[in-house]
């Protein structure tokens, strides 16, 4: 009975080592690890194109039922999938680890038995083994001393046994992929610690207001919100430069650091790919618009009233406000402006065009003087804390570097003396036309030591 209890539990624990090892044949299998790369690769692409971290207005506006985006492609879809949210989603997290899994074990299964390999000492012992390379010759030479040295000159590294030799050069070709593997490695850890212990945050701020950066952020799970508790954003001012043909340039922030107290940390000017760095957060200007106006009715007190973003069917965008001409709001008028150069304008009650203004111009209507005094212009910023750019960084240039070696050739010559016969070849894995002219020449020098 015990024999028989030991023989059933052998053949439950064989059967599991032989579902193990299937397993790891197949993570290991490059057709899957080119798979992963390229679904891996087609979401990266999707939450490029898709928006990322908007509010559910914006989706329900952008992606609608009808028409649907390609046909299938609505809001509550890109929801329910996380395609708002791409690189935060369990399931291209899982994506990440099922990838590395299978590059950590490909490395491990072949790239560094490779290595292990290529770095043996391998001596040809018999003349069929040097004369079925493609590179071979057979020479009259005594003595294999001579070629020792010639092999060496050639920065190769010599073994001799006896009567054979082995040598080689360019094992860091071999180091090369094992590095780029790495390399992908740590991106991606950089990307997922990214993920998970950063934040984003896009905002509009209007010119001369103050706000916390932790005060309404996309969090990753692992991130923290105490991060700004001690400072605060100021934007000092916000402006654009226009070309000759009217159209923006470039816009600027200049923005100050603060502290609770008001004290001023840190101040820069920042515009598009000139963000600012402070404690582990990265400010970048991303956009802009006009969040009020300035107005004065006949001799009245200067008053500020919003403007709101307006739908419309042309390239450019509008900004509108209502201005209430009387103080029981039973008349007003509409005022309409595209950019912060000042040309405003202006329609009646009945939605009719009534005039164009510039700011500082008065103008009268229906019995009422109007001045606009100024346009405030509201800056789009995204404030951003990403742990994990140094560490893909690093990847990136690890990735770089074994790039750069894998192009380096391993080379290996074989060398057997018979008596007086010396049979020499060799072989390489790259830079075919370069090695047979090396080795022609050391054949060459052998030559001439006859």
């Amino acid at each position: 009975m015990i024999t028989s209890n030991l023989s059933i539990t052998l053949n439950k624990v064989s059967s599991l080592k032989l579902k193990f090892w299937r397993m790891i044949r197949v993570i290991t299998d490059i057709r899957l690890t080119i798979i992963l790369l390229l679904v891996i690769a087609l979401f990266s692409i999707s939450g490029t194109l898709i928006e990322q971290e908007k509010s559910l207005e914006f989706y329900q506006k952008t992606y609608p039922h009808s028409p649907a985006l390609f046909g299938f492609l609505t809001w509550n879809l890109i929801l329910e999938i996380g395609l708002n949210h791409v690189y935060s989603t369990w399931w291209f997290l899982f994506l990440l680890v099922l990838f590395s899994t299978s590059l950590i074990l490909c490395t491990f299964t072949r790239q560094w038995s490779a290595l292990k390999a290529a770095n043996k000492w391998n001596f040809y012992k018999k003349p069929y083994q040097l004369q079925k390379l493609a590179l071979s010759s057979e020479l009259k030479i005594e003595k294999i001393i001579p070629i020792v040295n010639i092999l060496k000159g050639k920065k190769y590294k010599v073994f001799q046994e006896n009567n054979t030799i082995y040598a080689r050069k360019g094992i860091f070709g071999k180091v090369g992929p094992i590095i780029v593997h790495f390399g992908i490695l740590i991106i991606l850890c950089g990307s997922v610690i990214g993920s998970l212990t950063g934040f984003l945050e896009q905002r509009m701020v209007p010119s001369k207001s103050e706000f916390k950066v932790n005060s309404n952020l996309n969090l990753g799970p692992f991130s923290t919100s105490e991060i700004s508790r001690d400072w605060k954003v100021r934007v000092n001012r916000f402006w654009i430069d226009y070309n000759s043909k009217g159209t923006v340039d470039q816009f600027y922030s200049n923005l100050s650091i603060i502290n609770d107290e008001g004290k001023e940390l840190k101040k820069e000017t920042i515009y598009v790919n000139k963000p600012l760095h402070y404690n582990g957060v990265t400010i970048y200007q991303t956009n802009w618009g006009i969040s009020s106006v300035q107005i004065q009715i006949d001799d009245g007190n200067i008053f500020q009233l919003p403007m709101v973003s307006l739908e419309n069917d042309d390239q450019f965008k509008i900004w509108g406000t209502w201005i209430p001409l009387k103080s029981d709001l039973s008349e007003g008028i509409s005022l309409i402006a595209k950019d912060l150069q000042g040309t405003m304008i202006i329609y009646d009650q009945e939605g009719n065009l009534y005039s164009a203004i510039r700011t500082g111009m008065p103008l009268t209507i229906n019995g009422a003087q109007l001045k606009i005094h100024k346009l405030i212009g509201s800056t789009g910023l995204q404030i951003k804390a990403d742990p994990g750019v140094p560490v893909v960084y690093m990847g990136f240039g690890l990735l770089m570097l074994g790039v750069i070696m894998s192009y380096v050739s391993h080379s290996q010559v074989w060398v057997l003396q018979i008596n007086k016969t010396c049979l020499i070849g060799g072989k390489t894995n790259r830079s075919q036309i370069a090695f047979e002219k090396e080795l022609k020449d050391i054949i060459d020098s052998l030559e001439c030591l006859k």
